[in-house]
């Protein structure tokens, strides 16, 4: 194994913003805004702010599935933030989520609206709202939330550990690598050991552990997320392939992560949504066209 060895930390760590990988210019080590911007509000009762990355589809898929299944109050108005341009730091988005972190929703139907940041938070109250995709007896709740913690909790292995060493950082390192990889090939072992007897991630009902969980390791292993499907040989995990491909195939699934979506093929570019006739009539290549 290679290593480095001409890197001693120092006493005290200093924040070198040019330190390099993707993000080096937009992450700091404190918080707070840098700017001052306030967001905008559309005609709908809910008000998301977010982009498409793992978290981001998340809320976007949920809000179109509550859509298809009726619940007229999950209309939403999406408004992109983008993060490489430091939306983020925006006094207005601080405001509604102080960890500066997408996605963040606004819910104006309340009396006062309601700040929910955090993904997981965000699909448990929309479920609860509206009284759908989570199980209604106490031991299907449970085993519900218990695997939507489980993604809330493992996902940072994946994402800020093997995505960012894999993918986003300015050189390979070999351990970073191997630790994260060997991590993340657990994760989804639990997952098909899990799936191999359910349908879905909790049982046999599709509920908001499977969207909670679906943008990261699904499309993990259908080589969306960081193109590793080959180096994790995803194709050996026959139950997380099957379900992944399944909720895949569902049309408000195709629909949600389009939304806020500002990269590749301009047809599945939706930057913002206000209606439902957008995804027709102004996606991207419609716009530039």
């Amino acid at each position: 194994m290679s290593e480095q060895t001409d890197y001693t930390p120092p006493k005290v760590w200093q924040w070198d913003a040019e330190s390099g990988g993707r993000w080096s210019k937009i992450n700091r080590p404190i918080a707070g805004a840098t700017q001052d911007k306030v967001l905008p509000v559309g005609k709908h009762p809910l008000q998301l702010y977010s982009l498409a990355t793992p978290n981001g589809v998340k809320v976007t898929v949920m809000l179109e599935e509550l859509l298809a299944m009726g619940h007229t109050g999950a209309e939403y108005d999406a408004h992109l933030i983008k993060i490489g341009d430091g939306d983020q730091f925006g006094s207005g988005f601080v405001e509604l989520n102080p960890n500066s972190k997408i996605p963040a929703l606004a819910d104006h139907s309340t009396e006062k609206p309601t700040r929910v940041f955090e993904s997981g938070s965000i699909l448990l109250y929309l479920a609860e709202k509206h009284g759908a995709l989570i199980p209604a007896d106490p031991a299907g709740r449970t085993e519900c939330l218990n695997w939507l913690f489980w993604q809330m909790g493992s996902a940072p292995y994946l994402g800020g550990g093997f995505g960012h060493f894999y993918r986003y950082a300015p050189f390979p390192i070999e351990y970073c690598i191997d630790r994260f990889t060997m991590e993340t090939k657990r994760q989804l072992d639990v997952l098909d050991r899990q799936l191999a007897d359910n349908q879905f991630i909790s049982g046999n009902d599709y509920n908001i552990a499977d969207i909670a969980i679906w943008p990261w390791y699904g499309r993990l292993v259908l080589n969306v997320v960081y193109e590793a499907a080959e180096f994790l040989e995803a194709e050996s995990y026959k139950n997380v392939m099957r379900w992944a491909k399944e909720i895949d195939a569902r049309p408000a699934v195709k629909r949600g992560v389009m939304v806020n979506k500002a990269m590749g093929p301009l047809e599945g570019q939706l930057h913002e949504r206000h209606d439902a006739s957008d995804f027709e009539l102004r996606t991207q290549d419609k716009l530039e066209g």
